[in-house]
């Protein structure tokens, strides 16, 4: 079995495959103060929470690792040798991706960007945009041939709403959600229909300039763990794909350990 892990500023999520199939998957807090052993304790936890037994554990043979947050690296690598025996794959330079990278310095883009790509274009092999809501709102464009053209990166939902809490001395903290209209009579409602709408606004501006800079139609897809709430106010994303990085590191998983 395969244990992929996508490590993000926020969250980092987890999947167990056995082949090609997804049979698990988690979202954990990202922790960089926790120890080797607190995460390991962690994952061994929520292996007991989805009834996965210890036999099961043992058929845990390859694990392969996106991180944009590097300190975390140091965490991961050992705890994975201690407690599964296995020396990860980490996706970074040197890694076969299969996807050529049009960037003025591939080694600046997030991994989890082209894990992104990689899965998208895998599945629907065409132009396409992903958009992932991560702490970090990012835009990618993978071209008809598959290749990564680059993207954008815009300010996260959550550290757009928290800036207006933090820097606006009156205004209070307010839930992520959709209000029941934009003209609003409450402060706490300004401020949802303020972030929601605007957000989705945001959306669909960059995706309609990046589809004229591009000269293709692409289809957009987005991920992340706001995906689902922020897609249906849009115009612009057509399908959400919670899983696409877990696929995309499964694919990429495969792709190396054929070389």
């Amino acid at each position: 079995m395969l244990l992929v892990i996508d490590v993000g500023n926020t969250n980092t999520v987890l999947g167990l495959y056995d082949e090609d199939k997804l049979i698990h998957d988690w979202r954990i807090r990202t922790e960089i103060d926790h120890t080797v052993d607190e995460y390991g304790m962690l994952i061994f936890n929520l292996y007991q929470s989805s009834r996965i037994k210890t036999e099961e554990i043992k058929e845990i043979k390859d694990i392969i690792i996106s991180c944009v947050v590097p300190p975390m690296l140091n965490i991961l690598e050992p705890l994975c040798v201690k407690y599964f025996n296995v020396k990860p794959m980490i996706v970074g330079p040197g890694i076969k991706t299969g996807m050529p990278i049009y960037y003025d310095n591939p080694k600046e883009v997030g991994a989890d960007r082209i894990v992104n790509a990689v899965a998208a274009y895998n599945k629907y092999h065409r132009a396409v945009i992903v958009i992932d809501f991560g702490t970090a709102t990012t835009f990618d464009y993978i071209s008809p041939k598959g290749e990564y053209m680059g993207g954008c990166i815009a300010p996260g939902v959550l550290i757009s709403s928290e800036a207006l809490f933090s820097r606006a001395a009156k205004l209070p903290r307010v839930e992520f959600s959709k209000p029941k209209s934009v003209i609003t009579k409450d402060t706490v409602s300004a401020m949802q229909a303020g972030i929601m709408f605007g957000y989705a606004g945001l959306i669909d501006g960059i995706v309609e300039r990046m589809k004229k800079e591009a000269k293709t139609d692409p289809l957009v897809i987005a991920t992340g763990g706001l995906a689902d709430v922020v897609a249906p106010e849009t115009k612009s994303i057509e399908k959400v794909e919670q899983m696409l990085t877990l696929e995309g590191l499964r694919i990429i998983h495969n792709l190396n350990s054929k070389i």
